[in-house]
């Protein structure tokens, strides 16, 4: 498409926009702080990750914010729990600002597109095993709570990897619950946390101490993390996971961030990768698929106006780093998939020939 086509195209588009009212999503308007987080044992507990936690750690609570907020399209019992009051309200001002000013993007929705895309392909890993037994691997994990609301979790055992103190208080956030509430229930067949920190060249003898097994099939989550990792720590991690595609059928899935969105001023991240689509090829895996937030699976009817700021990316190509039009960055979010398996035994293929 040519830009002056591009161009009538939006301008369509923008006109078609502006004599309709934007469907906005159902996100209350009115926040609602659940009575456990007024609790004197929780409210400590927030107070110590508000004090104590650094920008990397409290990631995990924003993106437990954003699911909290988006629950119409994520159900995650114990979301608003792990985010807690500040990050709460901090998303869902801007969201009310959003919605005020009529924004093209609610704050909050590359979460929900991202988490559900998650979702949708652990599901996928998981049926592809044909009821193998099966490992999921959180990189990360945070916040995380799919163990206790994903039910094709239920024939895996889980391992939750993070900081030591992450992981305590999240099982502290977790036994509030169960004090309060009966009805919260892991829907995964086990879970296993595992305190480490993934730059650190032990982890994954962490891991195996703790009960992974590397021969059985893996899905490995690495959802909004690689990009906090420098380059030399991100790579190690990646090679490792390729690595066990020659043991037992594996699966990555991943986001990545593209150079422009990593390099933006005060940014915290390192790691970025704008062709993952080449590089994860390049170190052992078979099969990678990648989509964009706005592709048909990575969109889940979210995504309202048709000049927001992802639709708009896709029509240009993954090559362009600054915007035509407005010479904003192309920041660009990349969901990954990708796998590969062992070849088959060439002694059990004779003996089948035989």
């Amino acid at each position: 498409m040519s830009k002056t086509e591009n161009k009538k195209q939006e301008e369509e588009e923008e006109s078609s926009t502006t004599t309709n009212t934007m469907a906005w999503p159902d996100i209350e308007e009115e926040l609602v702080i659940p009575e456990l987080l007024h609790s004197e044992g929780v409210k400590k507990l927030h107070m110590s990750i508000q004090n104590e936690w650094d920008y990397l750690q409290k990631s995990a609570c924003q993106t437990a914010a954003g699911r909290a907020l988006w629950k119409h399209v994520i159900h995650d019992p114990l979301a608003h729990l792990f985010a807690g009051e500040t990050h709460l309200r901090n998303l869902h001002t801007k969201i009310q600002r959003d919605r005020l000013n009529n924004a093209r993007e609610v704050s909050g929705v590359i979460l929900a597109v991202r988490t559900l895309w998650f979702d949708t392909r652990i599901q996928a890993a998981l049926d592809s095993f044909d009821n193998d037994a099966t490992q999921v691997v959180l990189l990360g994990a945070g916040m995380d709570a799919r163990s206790y609301r994903l039910n094709c979790l239920n024939k895996s055992d889980v391992f939750e990897v993070d900081f030591p103190d992450v992981l305590q208080t999240k099982t502290s956030l977790v036994q509030a619950a169960v004090s309060s509430r009966e009805e919260l229930k892991m829907t995964a067949k086990s879970l296993i946390d595992v305190a480490t920190d993934i730059r650190d060249k032990d982890w994954f003898e962490n891991l195996k101490k703790s009960g992974f097994v590397p021969e059985i099939n893996t899905v490995w989550v690495l959802e909004g993390i690689l990009y906090y990792l420098s380059h030399t720590e991100a790579m190690q991690v990646l090679n490792l996971i390729a690595e066990k595609c020659k043991v037992t059928s594996t699966v990555l899935l991943a986001d990545f961030m593209n150079k422009p969105s990593a390099s933006l001023p005060n940014s915290v991240f390192h790691f970025y990768s704008d062709w993952p689509d080449q590089l994860l090829p390049s170190l052992g895996f078979s099969h990678v698929k990648l989509s964009q937030i706005g592709d048909p699976d990575a969109n889940f009817g979210l995504l309202h106006n048709p000049l927001n700021l992802f639709n708009k990316l896709l029509r240009l190509p993954r090559t362009a780093q600054i915007h035509p039009d407005d010479g904003t960055p192309c920041c660009r979010l990349y969901l990954v998939e990708a796998s590969g398996s062992p070849p088959p035994d060439k002694s059990i293929t004779n003996n089948v020939s035989l």
